[in-house]
């Protein structure tokens, strides 16, 4: 009987930590966003991770009965294999949002390049002014 109550009061205090830890990570997440640390788009992914960790937690039978459900008998696997899967849509999301940024990147740079060049061809076609200042007035009423 005391071994029982001991398991329970285990499982109860396990269940009360991963609460505990979803509600901070969502906590966590609304603090980011609000101090603008954390974009909204990426926000949702981690908020989404977080109340599913929070109903798993707070529904006892739902991981057991997924599980059961993907053929998967052992809960904690169950979680695991869902954590690994969030991970992976997590690294595709970041790797699809790395590959515009590098587009974006070197769209910038070519850019930059033309813009650089085109201002080498005006300061090349345009005589500084300090020499301008010295020709006399009536040759450059003619040259303009």
């Amino acid at each position: 009987m005391n071994v029982a109550v001991t398991q329970l009061s285990a499982a109860l205090g396990q269940r009360v930590e991963v609460v505990a830890l979803a509600a901070a990570i969502c906590v966590l997440i609304f603090e980011l966003v609000r101090r603008k640390h954390l974009m909204e788009k990426y926000a949702i992914l981690w908020l989404v991770a977080g109340v599913t960790v929070l109903v798993l937690a707070l529904w006892k039978g739902l991981l057991t009965t997924l599980s059961h459900a993907a053929g998967i008998y052992y809960p904690p696997a169950a979680l695991f294999a869902v954590a690994f899967l969030f991970v992976l849509v997590m690294l595709v999301h970041f790797s699809v949002a790395v590959s515009r940024l590098s587009d974006q990147n070197k769209i910038l740079a070519q850019r930059l390049a033309l813009l650089q060049q085109r201002l080498e061809q005006q300061s090349d076609d345009v005589p500084p002014q300090a020499d301008r200042a010295s020709e006399p007035q009536d040759e450059r009423s003619r040259t303009s």
